[in-house]
This record gives structure tokens, sequence and C-alpha cells, in this order.
């Protein structure tokens, strides 16, 4: 058994590792839903981004970026928007024809746009073309300058979904560690993060509430299991195995930042970062890495200072 050692970089009297987060590329869609109001604009994009935390064992990972305001939809009414991010184009088009599928049209009042726009013709997905058949032949075409919409009549009238969305190359995999004394401070100083974060555009926190009790290496001890328990930040196995917690960390909580740009995520980090030394009870911020083997993108945490 082995504690952490003590990093010369610090903030607000807080460890920060030096050390790298490391992330990969990865396809993303930008989804604006509308509803009637606001409240069942949200349910649609909450249920739309149901078990989409990892794409280590779902289709794909998913979060509600921001609200949209009735100027900004191209329907005039309250909007969320939803990045989406998947290993591919076809993939990523295939698990957004079943979301918005069962979780948009389903939903009273609700339709669903493009929100990446210029977006070269092969690199778009089709979604509303593919959902259309639901209509069941009553569905009709629109076409408003270039942008091409299916009207699917419903009970209460008809879901209005956008033919083809718009992807581009994102990143996936920003990540921070909290390593704080207790629980309850560790936890406090992650909502901080998450808080400080969502005031942001273009970056998305798949996790539920943004935030990662359950931390994993690549890999396992048995057969066919992709990732398993980070025991190196288990508390609980401190004197079972080798450890990477500090002295006296009793918690350890993560989040994970997925965006549409190098320069996203690594904002986003930042901000999570700095909100999180202004709690008490952290006693130490780390990142997750594999040696730079997993992805091209490393965002060192001594650059966010």
């Amino acid at each position: 058994m082995t504690e952490s050692t003590r990093s010369e970089l610090q903030l607000n009297g807080v460890e920060i590792v030096d050390t790298f987060a490391e992330a990969f590329p990865i396809k993303a869609a930008r989804l604006i839903i509308t509803a009637d109001t606001l409240r069942w604009a949200t349910t649609a994009a909450t249920v739309l981004c149901g078990n989409a935390t990892s794409v280590i064992a779902c289709d794909v990972e998913a979060a509600i970026e921001r609200m949209v305001s009735e100027e900004e939809t191209p329907d005039g009414r309250p909007g969320v928007a939803v990045l989406v991010f998947g290993f591919g184009t076809e993939s990523l088009g295939k698990a957004l024809q079943a979301r918005v599928g069962q979780c948009v049209l389903t939903c009273p009042t609700t339709a669903c746009f493009n929100g990446i726009s210029s977006c070269p013709k092969e690199k778009q997905i089709r979604i509303g073309g593919a959902i259309r058949y639901f209509g069941d032949g009553y569905q009709v075409a629109k076409k408003f300058d270039d942008r091409r919409f299916w009207r699917i009549p419903t009970m209460d009238g008809e879901f209005v979904c956008e033919d083809f969305f718009g992807t581009l190359t994102g990143v996936a995999g920003g990540n921070l560690l909290f390593c704080g004394t207790n629980a309850t401070e560790t936890l406090a100083a992650a909502e901080a993060a998450v808080d400080s974060i969502r005031k942001l555009t273009d970056v998305a926190l798949p996790f539920p509430g943004g935030i990662v009790r359950s931390g994993s290496k690549v890999g396992s001890r048995y057969k066919g299991l992709k990732a398993s328990t980070n025991e190196a930040y288990c508390p609980t196995l401190r004197g079972l195995t080798t450890t990477s917690l500090p002295q006296h960390c009793h918690a350890v909580y993560e989040i994970v930042i997925d965006g549409l740009s190098f320069e996203a995520v690594q904002s986003a980090m930042k901000h999570g970062l700095h909100a999180a030394t202004t709690c008490p009870g952290i006693l130490q911020i780390t990142a997750g890495n594999y040696g730079g083997k997993l992805g091209k993108h490393h965002f060192h945490l001594k650059d966010l200072l």
C-alpha cells in the first residue's frame, strides 16, 4: 500500500495533482426539443437522456446542455438543447431514431429540431425521415428554405421533427476527481463544480446529476468485462490494494465532461476545478488517464490554474 505524494501545485489551498485527463474523439449531435411549456420540453429531454451515461455500456452518452428561449427556437416555443455523443455517425443515428421515437414523439406537445447547422450532407443523420412511418401514411413533409420537416399526426395534434440532423466530431472523456475528507463535503464540492460547468455551452455532463461515484478502470479480472471499479480510489479498499488516495481522504467523486470541441471541454474543466477548490473538505483534485493510450486529447490540470 502506498499513499499519493504531495504535489507542488495548489489552488485555494487544495492540492492539484500534476497529471492530465485523457479524452478521445466522438461524434456529436445537438437536438432542440420544444413544447408548449418548458415543463414538457424538459420532460422529453430528460427521458431521452435516460441510460446514456457511458458508451462503455450504453448506445450513446447524452445530457441536457441548456434551456433555449422562445426567441431562439424554430417554432417560437420554450425549448431544451440536448447534446448526444456516439462512437460513429451510423450508430449515433440509430440510437437517436429510437430515442426520439420513444421519448420525444410520445411526450405531449413536443417537437424536435436540428441544433447543428452548416453540416455537410455526408455527416448528417436522418431522424424525422426515419420515424415518419409511425404516421402510417398520414405523415406530411414540409420544406422551409433548405430544411425539411415531417409532420406526424398524434392524438393531441401533430409531432414536428426535422428530417436530417447535423453532426460533428466532438471530445469525450474530460474528467476531474475530487478527493475529500468525507462524502458530504466532497459531494458538495462536486455539485459546485457541476453548477459552474452548467453555465457554459457546448458541453454536457452525462452521468446522474453530472457526478460519478463508480469511477472505473479499463478491464477486469472477470473475462469479458470492459471496465471495473477503480480500486485505487476506493477508500474501503485502502488496506487491501495499492491506493492513490491522499491521507485522510474518505470519499472521491468524479465528473466526466463531453463537449463539441477541445476548448469547450478545457473551459468546463477549468470552471469545475476552480469552483470545487472554494469548498471545504477537499484535499486533492486529480484526473484519470491511461498513459496517453486511450485518446489524443490531453487536458493537463496545471494548464487550468
